[in-house]
């Protein structure tokens, strides 16, 4: 190349090149902001794929606590439930017997409960001691059946006797009073 013959760059221009070259400043902008829009909706779809699975995830969280809410009412329910039953046991009408004694050999067994009690039975369980047989018997609340009972081959009246009736089918001991 002649260096000497060249010419500057500059001087190369016309002024038919002006509009080539702001449309090539145009397209350069327009290639920017082709970019930054599309990293722009790159981060919003990331940012609506985040906002979906949160949304996912809080429905999620709001389904366990209705259930947990649910179970716990119903916990409440059931505890309520067993509560009133228990109370209404407790106060149920309910017999509870006494043995009382009223002589050397003479005793009177008592409903000292709230409540009367039919089929009562005393059971002698095979002791060397008499008494009067006592079964089917239908006691008030408050009353009392007097019976005797005493010792047998030189051994003493038993400390304790055992009743059954009806709706009490396992045996009670009853403490038998000393003299």
């Amino acid at each position: 190349m002649n260096w000497r013959d060249a010419r500057p760059w500059t001087a190369s221009w016309e002024w038919g090149d002006v509009p080539a070259w702001a449309a090539f400043a145009l397209a350069a902008i327009a290639l920017w902001i082709s970019i930054r829009a599309q990293r722009d909706g790159r981060r919003s779809a990331n940012a609506a794929e985040a906002s979906v699975e949160e949304a996912r995830l809080s429905r999620m969280a709001s389904e366990r606590s209705a259930t947990v809410a649910e179970e716990t009412l119903a916990d409440q329910r059931q505890e309520v439930a067993t509560r009133r039953a228990e109370e209404e046991e407790a106060s149920r009408p309910r017999p509870d017997f006494r043995i009382e004694r009223s002589g050397r050999q003479a005793f009177r067994l008592r409903n000292t409960g709230t409540g009367p009690a039919t089929g009562i039975t005393v059971s002698d369980r095979g002791r060397p001691y008499m008494m009067d047989n006592i079964v089917n018997l239908t006691l008030q609340a408050g009353d009392a059946k007097p019976f005797t009972m005493l010792g047998a081959a030189g051994h003493p009246i038993p400390s304790t006797l055992w009743l059954t009736w009806d709706g009490q089918s396992e045996e009670v001991p009853v403490a038998v009073p000393g003299l």
